[in-house]
Order: C-alpha cells, then structure tokens, then sequence
C-alpha cells in the first residue's frame, strides 16, 4: 500500500493595514510575501521563513489557519 501523502498545511494571510507610512522592511515583507492591495489575501505554506515575515509585519495583516 502507498502511504499517503499529507496535505500542505497553509495559512491564508490578509493585508488590513496600508504600507504607506512603514519602514522600507516592513514594505519589503509585504511585497515579497505577494501582497499589493488592502484586504487581498494570499496563501503561503506554513513553516518557519513565512512565520518570520509574519512576525516583523503582524500589525499590518491578519491570519488565519487554512
């Protein structure tokens, strides 16, 4: 029998707060995690580099499990 395989786990992650006004790192981590507009949202596996973009940006976005 072929073991299955797990799915991915995944957190959906929504930009609530504008970049205008942020430090230049904190801009950086919203566009390199692919989010350009207020309340889009995007998909991003869950694991510890996209834990760390969320920590230096968790006052401007809001996340859930997926």
């Amino acid at each position: 029998m072929a073991a299955k395989k797990e799915a991915a786990k995944t957190l959906k992650i929504t930009l609530v707060r504008s970049t205008i006004g942020q430090v230049p790192k904190a801009r950086a981590t919203i566009e390199a995690m692919g989010l350009r507009k207020l309340n889009q949202t995007v998909e991003l596996p869950d694991n510890a580099a996209t834990r760390g973009q969320i920590q230096r940006v968790r006052h401007m976005v809001k996340v859930e499990e997926a």
